[in-house]
């Protein structure tokens, strides 16, 4: 068939493009450092492993972008979103996945194809000239990162926190209640540990005295909205933290009857709800200091910490003078970037990059033009983002602001996010047809 395709890096983008291309019948070389090596923030021997969080955000298809941009990958056939949906685990109106169960099914479909060879190894310089695939996430390796800020301008960051898990059995529920927000979820699958005003004064202030990692080399230090550490959010005022992650807004207490003055929510890690982690609680604490500020809540007292959370370094290439829309490098037909590498954010939005840069490999080693990257889709809408001049380029989540905009009544914009939905479900399709007819 066609020469050999390197895929660089195992985790959800690399993954997901190994997976198509060898389904395609192409002879496949996924190179990752693992399971002899690990990065800083990498445990698990598997494929696929997710480093922070254990959701994959909202299942909403006509009104979360996030959501409607799994729909449109379970259309292209996603190998990474349908284990997360054999692996998922309740978490009310998201899809969070049991995260050991969701990639050892990654490694295990991916070591069902007799094509994809697997090399464990740091691969340290790039032939852009080559059927390759840079799928190295955002913590690719120094020697890696080097190679590329001289060849084409790589090494931009930001800082990307995890939050910590905590034995389900540590939690005092007598100080907690189980309750989606408003009830809108339905099945109750967090628990809600609320605090007193006076607690909570205690909490921020213990919190901003807590010592951090000390981030050696690091000194110009940016951090990503999306991830940013709750010692970070805390500096920004006393009631930031109750406007965002101990938001307690739709919480009722049934011990009160009211709303608490600040609430953390603890989210099931499994589907026997073993595990919980902090919702929206990344941080860069120290491991002792963790458990002293966080077990400050009633409820997590006597807390035992599965994982405590870490903060990494995310790195990302200036991709728009870097990439075309299909993800190839400019002038170099069939090398491809995919992943957060690129300055897309979030698990979902990666692994779409995987896909769209594997549809688009298969398509140029046929012979076939490259998709065009519509964006009345999301899949379509990312590629453009990353792919789009910007003097100020900065990594993006889906959301509805890239997604071209579309005629509603302005009476009822409600109606905004189902249309839009609508009309990109009908295009995935169409994308389908012409992949499936290879046209």
């Amino acid at each position: 068939m066609n020469k050999t395709i390197s895929v660089i890096g195992g985790g959800l983008a690399g993954s997901e493009a190994a997976y198509y291309l060898a389904k395609k019948g192409h002879k496949v070389r996924l190179y990752d450092v693992k399971p002899d090596n690990f990065t800083p923030a990498h445990s698990n021997k598997n494929y696929g492993e997710l480093v922070c969080s254990n959701s994959l955000k909202s299942s909403d298809v006509f009104g979360n972008a996030c959501g409607l941009l799994k729909e449109e990958m379970r259309i292209l056939g996603s190998m990474v979103i349908d284990s997360a949906d054999k692996t998922a685990v309740p978490a009310g109106n998201a899809l969070a996945v049991n995260r050991e169960e969701f990639a050892a099914m990654i490694t295990d479909r991916l070591k069902s194809l007799p094509n994809i060879e697997f090399v464990c190894k740091e691969i340290e310089e790039i032939d852009f000239d080559e059927n390759v695939i840079v799928a190295t996430g955002p913590l690719t390796t120094p020697r890696l990162c080097e190679f590329l800020k001289e060849k084409i301008g790589g090494g931009f960051y930001f800082y990307d926190a995890a939050a910590p898990i905590i034995s389900a059995e540590s939690i005092d529920l007598n100080e907690a209640f189980i309750a989606d927000r408003y009830g809108e979820t339905g099945e109750g699958d967090y628990i809600n540990c609320p605090i007193d005003k006076e607690g909570y004064k205690s909490f921020i202030t213990e919190l901003l005295n807590a010592k951090c990692v000390e981030l050696h080399g690091f000194e110009d230090e940016k951090v990503f909205e999306g991830c940013m550490p709750v010692e970070v959010m805390a500096r920004r005022g006393e009631d930031t933290l109750r406007f965002g992650p101990l938001k307690p807004a739709g919480l009722t207490d049934p011990k009160t009857g009211r709303w608490p003055y600040a609430c953390m929510q603890l989210r099931k890690e499994d589907k026997e709800g073993n595990m919980y982690n902090i919702v929206g609680f990344q941080t860069n604490l120290l491991f002792p200091e963790q458990k002293r500020v966080f077990t400050m809540f009633p409820a997590l007292k006597n807390a035992e910490f599965l994982r405590y959370g870490v903060m990494h370094k995310n790195t990302y290439i200036n991709a728009p003078e870097i990439l075309n829309d299909d993800f190839s490098v400019k002038g170099h037909g069939t090398a491809f970037f995919a992943g957060q590498i690129t300055g897309v954010e979030g698990y979902v939005e990666s692994t779409a990059s995987g896909l769209w840069a594997a549809i688009n490999m298969d398509r140029k080693l046929n012979g076939l033009s490259p998709l065009k990257a519509d964006n009345s889709t999301v899949i379509g809408a990312l590629a453009r983002y990353v792919s789009t001049p910007n003097s100020d380029f900065q990594p993006m989540n889906a959301n509805y602001g890239i997604i071209g905009q579309i005629e509603y009544d302005r009476r009822k914009k409600s109606e905004k996010k189902r249309l839009i939905g609508e009309r990109s479900l009908e295009v995935t399709k169409k994308i389908k047809e012409i992949i499936d007819n290879g046209i």
